[in-house]
């Protein structure tokens, strides 16, 4: 399974000028925690919520400050065409929770640990459904 096939797309993306109200905004809106940050079509830096509130807020920043300046960069991205196993060893290596993806330099869409907590539910779910079907099948009855 490559990342593509577990990742949020399209990536929700802003400027390296814009403000970071107008990042909270947008994190609201979308109902996200992070947001890539673009400029001249290249990723530039991710910034979260946990950057808008330890970068910006705690020090008093003002709104209108560019989100630049409370940004991570370099990145830690993967790749879209990536095998998610591989994703999983990016994760545990950096310990970072989110991911930009990329289909070469451009910003596709974003993968986060949450996302590949539902992939292991979802394996788990297959792996298990046959045996929960079975143990259901059964009827009830004292302990052999």
């Amino acid at each position: 399974m490559n990342v593509s096939e577990r990742m949020s797309a399209p990536a929700v993306t802003v400027s390296t000028r814009t403000p970071i109200g107008e990042v909270g905004r947008r994190m609201g809106e979308y109902g996200i925690g992070s947001l890539a940050v673009t400029e001249g079509g290249g990723l530039r830096g991710i910034v979260t919520d946990r950057d808008l509130a330890v970068r910006a807020l705690a020090r008093g920043l003002d709104v209108d400050e560019p989100v630049d300046a409370v940004m991570t960069s370099p990145v830690v991205t993967v790749n879209a065409t990536d095998d998610i196993h591989e994703a999983y060893r990016t994760f545990r290596r950096t310990g970072v929770r989110r991911l930009p993806v990329l289909d070469g330099h451009q910003v596709v869409g974003m993968l986060t640990v949450d996302d590949l907590l539902m992939d292991v539910f979802q394996r788990v779910a297959d792996l298990l459904g046959p045996v929960a079907w079975s143990v259901l099948e059964e009827p009830p009855g004292p302990p052999a």
